[in-house]
C-alpha cells in the first residue's frame, strides 16, 4: 500500500511539474491580451474605426515602440531626451520621478553599452575566500592608496533591482566568462536556470 501511495505521489509531481511552462504560457498571453492588446484597440477605437482581431493591439504596440526607438536613436532624438531630462530635473516630484524611471531604463538597456549599467558579470569573493557571489561591474575608481577598485553591483534574487554595492580589489573578483544577460537569467530564477560552467578564471 504504501508503494502504491508513493506511486502515485510521484506522478502527481511529475503531472504538476509538466503542466507548470504550460501554465505559465497561458498566463502570460492572458495578461497580454487583456492588458495590452485589449487596451491598445479599445483606445484606438475612440479615434478609428479599427476591427477587433485578437493580437492585432500588441503588434501595433510594438511597431509604436520600433518606431520610438528609430526615433530617439539619431541626433535629433538624442537632443529632444537631453531637453526632456533638462525640464524633468527642473520640477520638483517629476524630477524623482523621472529619476527613477531612467535609472530603471538605463539599468536593463543591456543592448547598448554606451548606456548599459551592468558593465560585466563577475563573481566577488564572500565568506572570507570561503565562496562566491555573482555580481555587475558597474564602474571603477581608485582608492585612499591610489589603487584601482571595481564597483560590484551583488543582485538580490530573485529581483535583480535590489541588492548591495561593494567596492572592491581586481584581486577579489573573478571573470566568469558568462554574459549579463546569462547573468540576470540566474540571479531571476534563483539559479534555475545558468550557464553549464564557467567559461573563463581570470
Amino acid at each position: 500500500m504504501k508503494k502504491f501511495f508513493v506511486h502515485i505521489g510521484t506522478y502527481i509531481l511529475r503531472g504538476i511539474l509538466a503542466v507548470i511552462p504550460i501554465f505559465l504560457c497561458w498566463i502570460s498571453i492572458w495578461l497580454l491580451e487583456k492588458f495590452i492588446d485589449e487596451q491598445v484597440l479599445k483606445f484606438l477605437s475612440h479615434y478609428i474605426d479599427i476591427r477587433q482581431i485578437p493580437g492585432l493591439g500588441i503588434v501595433l504596440l510594438l511597431a509604436c515602440l520600433y518606431i520610438i526607438g528609430l526615433i530617439f536613436s539619431n541626433v535629433l532624438g538624442i537632443q529632444v531626451l537631453k531637453i526632456i531630462d533638462g525640464v524633468a530635473s527642473r520640477i520638483p516630484i517629476i524630477k524623482i520621478i523621472y529619476g527613477v524611471g531612467k535609472q530603471f531604463s538605463d539599468t536593463l538597456s543591456v543592448a547598448d553599452p554606451q548606456k548599459q549599467a551592468f558593465k560585466k558579470a563577475v563573481f566577488v569573493e564572500a565568506f572570507n575566500g570561503q565562496g562566491w557571489m555573482l555580481g555587475f561591474i558597474t564602474g571603477s575608481l581608485k582608492g585612499p592608496a591610489g589603487e584601482d577598485l571595481f564597483n560590484v553591483y551583488v543582485p538580490s534574487s530573485p529581483h535583480p533591482l535590489t541588492g548591495i554595492v561593494f567596492m572592491v580589489k581586481p584581486s577579489q573578483v573573478m571573470d566568469c566568462g558568462w554574459t549579463v544577460e546569462e547573468a540576470l537569467k540566474m540571479v531571476v530564477s534563483i539559479g534555475i536556470i545558468s550557464p553549464e560552467e564557467v567559461k573563463k578564471i581570470s
